[in-house]
């Protein structure tokens, strides 16, 4: 027999899937009416509300709950942060779950997803690049890290040389990614001179 839980999260997902969100939110308030504590019913109508619903703020504090009744949850941390990454408002309580994680469950993902916060909602390039590097040490040969971290040293650090070597190393990961071949070619072009080495700063001007 099948728990009033799976009954209950079961009928929720497939409401939602059938264009019927605000049913599934009934659905799953009834039952946790019942079963205040279940994590996984609370986690669904988080995410029922966030992206079916578009009710930001309510999916938040349902996330928020659930992170209350298991604070050591990694996958409620992870859920959340997602969310609250997407708003500099949240930017505080953002970076107090980032550093949580980072004890709780670090690896290459979680590493790569801080650095892509802390570049666009905070603006701290320099940290940033710390976690990409993090990111690239745990997984040297995922892409998706690579391009990242090109990005960030070409558009913010400008970084050239190590523009270079990032770009380099994903063309060699990835041969069909055309963006890097475009930005390689124009990084050579502008900042290096015919023999590969870093043109001078005064160069650069004219």
């Amino acid at each position: 027999m099948k728990s009033p839980e799976y009954e209950a999260v079961s009928k929720a997902k497939r409401q939602a899937e059938s264009g019927n969100p605000k049913g599934a939110v009934e659905t799953l308030e009834s039952y946790l009416e019942t079963d205040t504590y279940n994590i996984k019913a609370r986690m669904q109508l988080a995410k029922t509300l966030v992206y079916d619903m578009k009710d930001l703020e309510a999916g938040i504090l349902q996330m928020e709950i659930a992170l209350d009744l298991e604070p050591d949850n990694t996958e409620t941390m992870k859920a959340l942060v997602t969310v609250l990454a997407k708003h500099k408002k949240n930017n505080k309580r953002t970076v107090e779950i980032y550093e949580k994680l980072q004890i709780a469950s670090p690896d290459a993902d979680l590493f790569n997803a801080y650095a892509i916060f802390l570049r666009i909602q905070m603006t701290d390039f320099k940290r940033s690049a710390e976690y990409y590097e993090k990111a690239i040490s745990l997984n040297p040969n995922k892409p998706e890290y690579r391009q990242n971290y090109a990005v960030l040293l070409l558009k913010d650090l400008k970084d050239y040389e190590k523009a270079k070597h990032e770009l380099e190393v994903l063309m060699k990961l990835d041969p069909k990614n055309e963006s890097a071949k475009k930005n390689y070619e124009l990084l050579m072009k502008k900042k290096f001179d015919s023999d590969g080495n870093l043109k001078k700063r005064s160069l650069f001007r004219r």
